[in-house]
């Protein structure tokens, strides 16, 4: 509830999220249980990142680090107040790099004032060389994911290095999603040509303009996953010029996974025709369950 209360002050108490995007509803599907369960793993590990550094590094973090017991931790950083956790790793079972991110703690202030500053800002040359001045990200989540950026590329190199990888995947929950994000965007720009990507995040907000999300859908293979009346996804509002990119799965109120093509799908199975304003949403949703997992060391 508290949370609810700020985001409509921020947001001046908007019941009306926007008009339909231009893209309109498109055809959705229900993810098989085959497919539902192939997100475990990264879930566990979205769930990992609330964990302590102390822990991830020593991948001692209980029923989240025993569902990936051949995990081979490289680094972990943040004190989860002015920089959020973070840890790098390796899974041979997946065969990929594992970069993990925080997400929102309520209980501290300084990840609630990140989230309630929502300016859209140029993403910074001097992490994102070359890309235009036109893809914008909300100034909090850019600052938040800057602050641990050169650490957590080093640790990435390192954990390719070691396992001779190929292949990175980038988790986070709520603001670790958002960092996890813009990071999908980051680390391509540092690392060798022929590394892939792939990034899965939960109950994320929206992250930049429709030219940082068209950006992500045309170099980002992304899933980013809501679950049920979550408010949390619909915030910033595409009024202030925020988007989502493609990739959304919302988990609905039978516990289906359903698929949702395209950026902010306007289908009712999908976010937003879900939860059409923030009154009508429910922050309990925002730590699960997903598939079973609540969020959270």
């Amino acid at each position: 509830m508290a949370l609810k209360l700020i985001v409509s002050a921020i947001f001046g108490l908007t019941v009306v999220q926007a008009a339909p995007s231009l893209v309109g509803r498109q055809s959705i599907s229900t993810l098989t249980a085959a497919q539902v369960a192939a997100f475990k793993p990264y879930t566990h590990y979205a769930s990992t990142a609330a964990c302590k550094p102390a822990n991830t590094l020593a991948w001692n973090c209980g029923a989240n680090c025993n569902a990936n017991p051949t995990f081979r931790p490289v680094a972990s950083g943040g004190d989860g107040a002015i920089t959020q956790f973070w840890y790098v790793g390796y899974d041979p079972t997946l065969r990929t790099v594992i970069v993990g991110y925080q997400g929102t703690d309520a209980s501290k202030i300084i990840p609630l004032v990140t989230d309630a500053d929502f300016f859209l800002t140029p993403l910074r040359s001097t992490l994102f060389p070359g890309l235009s001045s036109s893809i914008e990200v909300h100034d909090g989540f850019g600052d938040a994911q800057a602050r641990s950026a050169a650490s957590v590329l080093a640790a990435v190199k390192t954990a390719m290095s070691s396992n001779g990888a190929t292949k990175v995947t980038i988790v986070g929950h709520s603001l670790g999603g958002a960092i996890a994000l813009i990071t999908s965007v980051y680390l391509p720009l540092h690392l060798p040509a022929g590394t892939t990507f792939r990034t899965v995040t939960y109950g994320m907000p929206r992250v930049g303009n429709k030219a940082f999300a068209d950006y992500v859908d045309a170099h980002a293979d992304v899933s980013h996953i809501n679950n049920q009346d979550d408010i949390v996804p619909i915030v910033p509002g595409r009024f202030l010029g925020f988007a989502h990119p493609k990739g959304e799965k919302h988990i609905v109120n039978s516990n289906a996974w359903i698929n949702c093509p395209g950026q902010d799908n306007t289908d009712s199975q999908c976010t937003i025709g879900y939860v059409p304003n923030i009154f009508a949403g429910d922050t309990g949703d925002h730590s699960g369950p997903y598939d079973g997992i609540i969020m959270g060391c």
